[in-house]
């Protein structure tokens, strides 16, 4: 059953999921997350870390909804941390609630921890075994028959009070349909695999929206009830107080939760150092009490705890005997093999990550992985890409960028807001006389150039662009753009050397007012000789005007 579900456009590529996914059971691909149902163990681990919500645990309310509708007795199975999600209530509150919802009747899933501690009492006590582990937890077991298929009959062949309980209620009540309660996922596929024992299970966040959606509020009343020690099972440890251990057995007890510890001392079996005990084992740190709805919406582990102590009796719930046969669980072992890379392959896919020797491979953990070694492997069995390496990604992009800024005729400069010099690039260090970059770099900027641009920009927000600036101190014009990165808090100045075209344009200024001189002093020239030439014009045409009314005058008096 796929019990968790993604939202693909919630996935922000973060690889959160995976970082901390106890057996890496994700894979990415186009960029979005995907959970590897045969190597999943429910832990639920990558729902509560989501900072997207894109993991999402099934939803069962309308299965139970019809379940109502069959006409049946629907019992409610109560798992024991209840108490610390739901503050000050009690079971009878709880159950009044529950009527009133649609339940015929709820009942605590304690009473079948208190069947399946007794048989772990017995088990102990035959001392047949080398190693018992605790079967409560379906997490520990999918653990176990996916990652240790060797231990698998190390395993407690017990069922888990969620199911003790339901066999009892269905054996009690013909007819019943049962619906388990509690802070768990991987309950919801326990039910689903093992048919016969629960017909549903809802999460209590599940059955909270329930409660919203009718406007039910259980009254906050807690009764206290002497035969209910095992109301301790959701917490860490809570098994063992539970049982009476006799010490003479030979049997060490010890009580472990996490998936990390959980796997620790897995190892630790599986390597034969481990010998003559009883281990308890949760995936949820805290146990049930620090399940993955528990964590995600309302994490308090020492609250939990003593909500949970403090409703605890010193006696057993009163149970009736049932035979060993009908409490007997089997587990097989699931297989989940993948191809594995040969060392040649692990380095070929080291050197495309640009990991080329050993103290390239940094194993910061930001993929998910441990170690490069194990994300090559990831790499060669499909579940991640090349592109999942952090440091691989940076080196590519400032590679990139420093191609970009070493190969621009362009000088730049980036400069935090308290005008130091961030970054400078080769061209910018030429327009500045500067030889090294580390002579400034973490410098105040007006060792080597005018701030006040810079100021300005800062203080009206307002960018510089294309303005063109004399450098006395260096003989260079350049064409200044700053530009205030807000985001960032950075400034970007962008300097071009325009001292060659600055020249080109004073002598083409030059040459044209020498060219608009000459040609004003031709001008003036030449009408001084025009104005000479007319008047000497001017002069002989009197002469001959004078001369010609002389012979006329000659002629007609003659």
């Amino acid at each position: 059953m796929d019990c968790l579900t993604l939202k693909k456009s919630n996935c922000k590529n973060c690889y959160k999921c995976l970082r901390h996914c106890p057996v890496k059971a994700i894979r990415f691909s186009g960029n979005q997350a995907y959970i590897i149902g045969n190597e999943c163990i429910l832990c639920g681990r990558c729902f509560v870390v989501c900072p997207q919500d894109a993991k999402q645990i099934v939803s069962e309310i309308e299965k139970v909804k019809v379940l109502f509708q069959t006409g049946e007795p629907v019992v409610a199975s109560l798992a024991p941390s209840f108490i610390a999600n739901y503050e000050g209530v009690g079971i009878e509150a709880m159950k009044e609630a529950l009527q009133k919802l649609g339940f015929s009747d709820a009942e605590e899933t304690a009473v079948g921890a208190t069947i399946v501690k007794k048989e772990y009492e017995k088990m102990v006590s035959d001392g047949g075994r080398d190693v018992i582990i605790s079967s409560c937890c379906h997490s520990v077991n999918l653990l176990v028959q996916k990652q240790f298929p060797a231990l698998v009959p190390l395993l407690a062949d017990v069922l888990s009070p969620m199911q003790a309980h339901g066999a009892d209620i269905k054996k009690r009540i013909p007819g019943a349909k049962v619906v388990f309660i509690g802070p768990c996922v991987a309950k919801k596929d326990e039910a689903s695999h093992y048919e016969g024992f629960v017909d549903a299970v809802l999460t209590f966040d599940e059955l909270s929206a329930m409660f919203k959606e009718k406007g039910i509020e259980p009254e906050k009343r807690i009764e206290k009830k002497e035969n209910s020690r095992a109301r301790f099972f959701p917490t860490t440890g809570g098994i063992l107080k539970t049982m009476d251990k006799k010490e003479d057995n030979g049997y060490t007890y010890m009580a472990i939760d996490t998936a990390e510890n959980c796997i620790a001392a897995l190892k630790d079996i599986e390597n034969g150092t481990v010998h003559k005990c009883f281990i308890e084992m949760s995936i949820c740190p805290g146990s049930c009490v620090g399940g993955p709805v528990m964590e995600k919406f309302h994490r308090s582990p020492v609250k939990d705890y003593a909500a949970v102590s403090a409703s605890a009796g010193k006696k057993d719930f009163i149970v009736t005997e049932t035979g060993e046969s009908e409490l007997i669980k089997n587990f097989e072992i699931i297989e989940h093999k993948l191809p594995m890379p040969s060392e040649r392959e692990i380095t070929e896919i080291l050197h495309q990550m640009g990991k080329t020797k050993p103290s390239d491979e940094l194993n910061c953990g930001s993929c998910g992985y441990e170690t490069c070694r194990e994300k090559a492997v990831a790499i060669f069995q499909g579940k991640a890409s090349v592109t999942m390496c952090l440091p691989y990604l940076k080196d590519k992009a400032e590679s990139f960028s420093d191609t970009i800024a070493r190969n621009t005729p362009n000088g730049l400069i980036v400069l935090n807001e308290n005008l130091e010099v961030q970054q400078i690039n080769k061209a910018a260090q030429k327009i500045l006389n500067i030889r090294l970059a580390s002579d400034i770099l973490g410098g105040q900027i007006i060792r080597v150039y005018d701030p006040c641009d810079f100021i300005e920009v800062l203080s009206t927000r307002e960018d510089i662009r294309n303005k063109r600036v004399f450098l006395a101190e260096y003989e260079k014009y350049v064409e200044e753009s700053i530009i205030y990165d807000k985001e960032y808090r950075i400034l970007f100045c962008i300097l071009r050397d325009v001292t060659e075209e600055e020249t080109q344009r004073r002598k083409k200024e030059t040459i044209s007012r020498q060219t608009v001189e000459v040609a004003d002093k031709v001008v003036d020239k030449q009408m001084r000789i025009v104005q000479e030439i007319a008047s000497l014009l001017g002069e002989t045409a009197a002469e001959t005007k004078i001369a010609l009314s002389k012979l006329k005058e000659s002629i007609v008096d003659e």
